[in-house]
């Protein structure tokens, strides 16, 4: 089996999603796939958070020397300048 990306588990579960909005499932079946869109999900939510680890943003201090800062502390720093 291949290893499952970001991509693939999202359109699996927005497929699920769909699924379940039609109402043609039987309960089992409902049950069965909610189960599964809840693994996809956790995965899905993992991988966003690793990403967000790896994610930094270049930036230049005062003397012009660059620094990493993490992606997260610059979207807060957006917000607050917002």
């Amino acid at each position: 089996m291949a290893k499952q990306t970001f991509e693939t588990a999202m359109n699996r579960l927005e497929s699920i999603v769909h699924e379940l909005e039609s109402g043609d499932l039987t309960l089992d079946e409902a049950l069965k796939k909610f189960q599964e869109g809840v693994k996809l999900s956790k995965f899905c939510s993992n991988k966003l958070d690793e990403t967000e680890k790896k994610v930094s943003i270049l930036l230049k201090d005062e003397e012009g020397n660059v620094q990493a800062v993490p992606f997260r502390n610059e979207i807060s720093k957006l917000k607050t300048e917002s």
